[in-house]
């Protein structure tokens, strides 16, 4: 019977790295190393594991073996592991934040993120905040990039590499036009009727809806990257589009716009995450704020669909 070595936490490092990288001489420059110690690092590994990780002969990139392929998965697990540990731990040596950034999506209700924020004004008076309203994908991308330490994000956050997400709860979406729209006058809208009109469509510049549309239906559309412009556009009777439902009830009452009953169309739910860096945990002041949204939203109505955003 073999008995397998114990590779360090930097053979690991260097072994996902050449991974990920594709290449030796990309993981050298990653790590900062040369490509002499990625390679003499990654034959330790080897040599400690009893196994061959990389084919060494017809390829020019490195191709990982059957065995590399089964043993990937434990070594993102321990790594992943590695760096929650060191964050958690800085997170206590640190003690409480001296301010912190909160990114949220545009459609969390302003009601909702009064709450919030006046609660926590009163748990950490000497606490500094800094707000960030954005759209979509935005919100991840700005937790990625240590721009926010959290965030309440809309759906796109799921499987975004390297975040942590929990659910914080969904608004309803409704398809509104004005009441002069041809949609608006139309008692019973026929299946695809909604593609012979102008569509309003929420938009952002990040780089997880780059070249991506979200229940576009319509060939015809105008993309606005800030919703309280979308729904002056809608009031106008430019279009037609989705709104978060809290955001349009007083409209609704008013009759300045109206809910369209699209069979093909019919809205759906916006769901929200709250959201942190996997290898950086939010501290106590950020973790107060992301169970509160998570309180919040625990008693929403869970319904399938992402809807037209």
């Amino acid at each position: 019977m073999s008995d397998p070595g114990t590779p360090t936490f930097d053979q690991l490092r260097i072994f996902l790295a050449v991974v990920d990288a594709g290449s030796f001489a990309a993981a050298g420059r990653q790590l900062g190393r040369a490509v002499s110690v990625i390679s003499y690092g990654v034959v330790n590994l080897e040599t400690q594991l009893g196994v061959m990780l990389f084919e060494r002969e017809g390829s020019r990139k490195p191709v990982l073996t059957t065995a590399g392929r089964a043993l990937l998965a434990e070594a993102r697990a321990i790594h992943q592991g590695m760096d929650g540990l060191r964050a958690k731990v800085k997170g206590l040596l640190d003690g409480l934040e001296a301010e912190v950034d909160l990114a949220v999506d545009v459609m969390l209700p302003a009601e909702r993120l009064g709450r919030v924020l006046r609660g926590f004004r009163e748990m950490y008076p000497t606490v500094q905040l800094r707000l960030h309203t954005e759209a979509l994908g935005a919100v991840p991308s700005m937790v990625l990039d240590r721009t926010a330490v959290v965030g309440i994000s809309g759906p796109l956050a799921a499987g975004v590499k390297g975040i942590e997400a929990i659910s914080a709860g969904s608004v309803p979406m409704v398809p509104v036009a004005a009441p002069d729209h041809p949609l608006g006058l139309m008692e019973h809208i026929a299946p695809g009727a909604g593609r012979d009109y102008v569509q309003l469509v929420l938009t952002d510049r990040s780089r997880f809806t780059e070249g991506q549309d979200f229940s576009v239906m319509s060939p015809r559309t105008w993309r606005l990257a800030d919703l309280g412009a979308k729904h002056a556009l809608l009031r106008e009777g430019i279009g037609w589009g989705n709104m978060p439902q809290h955001m349009i009830e007083g409209d609704l009452a008013a009759g300045t716009l109206v809910k369209l009953h699209m069979p093909d169309h019919p809205g759906g739910t916006y769901r929200f995450a709250g959201v942190w860096r996997r290898d950086t945990p939010p501290g106590p002041a950020a973790s107060w704020l992301l169970d509160q949204f998570v309180q919040l939203g625990a008693h929403d109505r869970e319904l399938e669909g992402l809807g037209d955003i």
